[in-house]
């Protein structure tokens, strides 16, 4: 049977998309980046952490290594390098978000730099080893070469299964969702959710094809996009996302701006999702099934809008003017906003972002950036919020372990 659903827009109806603010640093790629005076401190200290990161790696490995000052030295160079590649990418491309290399370079320079986080944690840990064996022996322990040599054998392993994991297409999910003053023609309505796609030179076209074939099969009612879709510019990831045009769903496909939107012109970004097919929710909503017995699905844009002087994220005006009693689905790439969301009734609050952490262990500390959020279906007194662990992820650290991405198919069903 084909469903048929009726779309209501607020009363000022659809919001026309807001004049680009003042853009910060570009390249002769034309890439564009805007960031606060907080980015460029939070930048600056995440460039500080990677190379003591460094740092810490290179000492430990000089004695490991032939006493050959040349080798010792281009191995140190090197090191410095891989702990700096951010910095780098964002010297040559005007933003550390987008690298246009060859995409089995970004992928080298992510298993490198993985093994250098996770060869720096081990050497730690072996440290702190050493250093206890040593209060009891009154004696300190040199760091044996098969230890050495070990730490950084684990470490490769580690980095290879963490990227390999990253960016492989992501295993289905499934989730049902109670909500309460459900119709019945809603009961057992499927959704899928993708989010954090990050299409770019890691995640190209070939990729983006088969996640829409995936999806597809899946037979959704409808797809909802919850940001960060790309890292790049339009003309650099025109031919990536032009296969998200093929998505498929009985009532439709609808997406909001993530915080990556914003770093390569908002503006263009969303009118050309549009352009694909799907329907931009800009602090407004969507009626499916008539104002009767049907269900409100609500959209906000990301909370860095305002950072790049455009309207950021509304949900009153997002919820203005819908019918009262139905149930409220909202689309919110961040879900540190999930209280608000508590507060204004919504059933189901839909994030990503977080990309669940990407390590198990690490995620603990991102939660801490994301008001406790991190991973999987919480519950703020009658709002269930979702925290999807990405489609993929960003190819700046493109690491998983423990925790997966997801295709995340959520049922709905009648409480």
């Amino acid at each position: 049977m084909t469903k048929r659903w009726y779309l209501w827009r607020n009363a000022n109806g659809r919001r026309p998309v807001p004049k680009a603010g003042f853009w910060g640093l570009g390249s002769s790629t034309g890439t564009l980046c805007c960031l606060s005076p907080s980015e460029k401190e939070t930048f600056v200290v995440f460039q500080l952490v990677t190379g003591a990161l460094g740092l810490f790696v290179a000492l430990h490995l000089w004695p490991l290594l032939p006493a050959s000052l040349l080798v010792r030295i281009l191995s140190c160079i090197c090191i410095g390098v891989i702990s700096q590649h951010h910095f780098l990418t964002k010297l040559a491309f005007g933003t550390m978000f987008s690298a246009e290399v060859p995409r089995f370079v970004v992928i080298g320079v992510n298993v490198l730099f993985a093994t250098l986080v996770f060869a720096a944690v081990l050497f730690l840990a072996l440290d702190l080893l050493r250093l206890i064996v040593a209060v009891v022996r009154r004696a300190w322990i040199p760091l044996p070469l098969v230890a050495g040599w070990g730490v950084l054998g684990v470490a490769l392993v580690l980095g290879v299964i963490g990227v390999v994991s990253a960016i492989a297409q992501p295993a289905v999910r499934r989730v049902d969702i109670p909500i309460a003053n459900l119709a019945e023609r809603f009961d057992g309505y499927r959704i899928v959710q993708l989010t954090d796609l990050h299409l770019s030179r890691l995640f190209q076209a070939p990729w983006a094809t088969e996640l829409v074939l995936r999806t597809n099969a899946l037979a959704p009612d409808a797809i909802l996009i919850t940001g960060d879709l790309i890292d790049g510019t339009l003309e650099a990831r025109a031919r990536d996302v032009a296969p998200l045009a093929d998505l498929q769903a009985a009532d439709g496909v609808f997406v909001v701006s993530g915080n990556h939107e914003y770093y390569f012109n908002h503006d263009r970004w969303m009118a050309h999702y549009a352009g694909l097919g799907m329907t931009v929710l800009h602090n407004e909503h969507v009626v499916l099934g008539g104002p009767a017995a049907g269900l409100v699905l609500a959209g906000v844009p990301d909370r860095s809008a305002h950072r790049f002087g455009l309207s950021g994220p509304d949900l009153g005006a997002a919820l203005r003017g819908a019918p009262k009693g139905l149930p409220v689905i909202l689309l919110n790439h961040q879900p540190a906003d999930a209280h608000l969301s508590a507060q204004a009734g919504v059933d189901l609050h839909l994030s990503g972002h977080t990309h669940g952490g990407m390590i198990r262990g690490l995620d603990a500390l991102i939660a801490r950036f994301n008001d406790g959020f991190v991973s999987g279906l919480y519950r703020l007194g009658d709002t269930a919020l979702y925290v999807n662990n990405g489609t993929a992820l960003w190819p700046g650290f493109s690491v998983r372990l423990g925790v997966p991405s997801e295709l995340t198919v959520f049922t709905l069903v009648r409480a």
